[in-house]
């Protein structure tokens, strides 16, 4: 009776996934994937479908995870369908946020690799088609206490208002904060005087103490208790918790000394300037966050808005975006030069300083390469587009950057597991 349910529970710990293959040419190269899949630790069932291109597994996650999976699948030498998702998260507020999303992520079925930007607010997700949706990955994030929204689905002015927005309220909580926190302050000075005997005394009436260290614990900082409710119902703590835990500890034991009267020593002071302090950090960070997602929009800024392209023998201005490889360009002496690409006809010198930091323009002529978003300088010429959108070096470069930003050094992973203990 005991081995049934145990073999009941291990066949319910199994998972099962189906995913596309790319490359399989004949029943031999099924065959190779399936019996390759098959020694794969912790697979249970391999079906490699040549027809459909789809293999269904049934795996045990505590033995084996997607991704050795599909590893296996490409060093066997084919290819696996696989997409990229980019997510723009809202309401996190520090590493631990970050790392809760990615687990939340990691968590869904079908999920490959989810990596969160806390600087950018982005989520990074490769996943497989038809085994997960967008929805579904949006829920995981929701369910752990943010909200997420496809890159792209808020507009730029849509971002930057939310941004402002943020720093607001932040901004305005902190100034409320700082404005009480001075009585304390200065109550704390005259306890230290007093204490060595000089004779400057100040100090406030337990109930006015209350009122005011309300006004702060629950209205300046009464979204930690929020962040606090959503990290601890997700299974985890972050920076909201502790937060709450230790000036809600002050708060509370101070507000019982001032409804018994007792005349003991009150911690309002504690709390009042923790929450303070811990705001105006979140101030900084909130503006730190903007200049970071201004910068990378400068970069972007750099490029041509419009292009004058040659179809049929007729020139016209067209926006970047609707540019194609193979394209014939025309660009003016002033002009910047819209997409990469290879001069055809005439000569001029280009100022790329924006790409190598060189001052000096560039000659070029017939033949030579040129670069979307330098400046032409003052001849004209005629050339071929040879890279375009996401291709071009500006667009790499960019793309760089923001991987740049949302990748973690393996010291980072440590400072991560730790933090996440504490």
């Amino acid at each position: 009776m005991a081995a049934e349910l145990q073999a009941k529970q291990a066949k319910n710990a199994e998972k099962n996934i189906t995913f596309g293959i790319t490359g399989m040419t004949c029943a031999a190269c099924a065959n190779r994937i399936e019996k390759n899949l098959s020694k794969v630790e912790g697979v249970k069932k391999v079906n490699v479908n040549l027809a459909t291109e789809k293999a269904a597994i049934q795996y045990d996650p505590k033995q084996a995870s997607i991704e050795s999976i599909l590893e296996k699948v490409k060093k066997t030498g084919y290819g696996v369908q696989e997409e990229k998702a980019k997510f723009d998260i809202i309401g996190m507020t520090c590493a631990a946020c970050a790392t809760r999303v990615e687990k939340g992520l990691n968590k869904v079925d079908g999920v490959i690799k989810a990596s969160v930007n806390l600087a950018m607010e982005t989520a990074n997700v490769e996943y497989i088609p038809g085994q997960v949706s967008v929805d579904q990955m949006i829920a995981a994030v929701k369910k752990a206490g943010y909200d997420a929204k496809l890159k792209g689905e808020w507009n730029e002015d849509y971002e930057k208002n939310a941004r402002e927005k943020a720093y607001k309220i932040q901004r305005n909580k902190f100034l409320i904060g700082a404005i009480i926190s001075i009585p304390f302050l200065i109550q704390m000075v005259s306890d230290l005087v007093m204490h060595y005997g000089g004779g400057f005394s100040f100090h406030m009436n337990p109930w006015i103490q209350l009122i005011l260290a309300t006004i702060v614990q629950f209205f300046a900082g009464g979204h930690y208790y929020r962040d606090a409710y959503h990290a601890v119902r997700g299974g985890s703590a972050n920076m909201a918790v502790l937060v709450v835990l230790g000036t809600s500890t002050a708060y509370l034991y101070s507000l019982i000394i001032t409804v018994l009267g007792t005349g003991h020593e009150l911690y309002f002071e504690a709390s009042v300037i923790v929450i303070t302090l811990i705001i105006l950090g979140k101030l900084l960070e909130t503006r730190a966050k903007g200049q970071t997602s201004d910068a990378i929009k400068k970069l972007m800024g750099l490029q041509a808005k419009t292009a004058h392209v040659i179809r049929n023998g007729q020139e016209a201005d067209i926006p970047i975006e609707e540019v194609v490889e193979g394209d014939i360009l025309f660009v003016r002496a002033g002009e910047k030069i819209p997409v990469d690409g290879v001069i055809l006809e005439g000569s001029s010198s280009v100022d790329e300083s924006m790409l190598t930091g060189e001052s000096m323009p560039v000659s070029k002529k017939q033949g030579d390469q040129v670069i979307g978003a330098t400046l032409n300088k003052n001849g004209s010429f005629t050339f071929k587009a040879t890279k375009v959108g996401k291709d071009t070096a500006l667009a790499q470069i960019v793309k760089l950057v923001e991987e740049a930003q949302g990748s973690k050094a393996p010291i980072q992973h440590l400072a991560d597991k730790i933090s996440g203990i504490f």
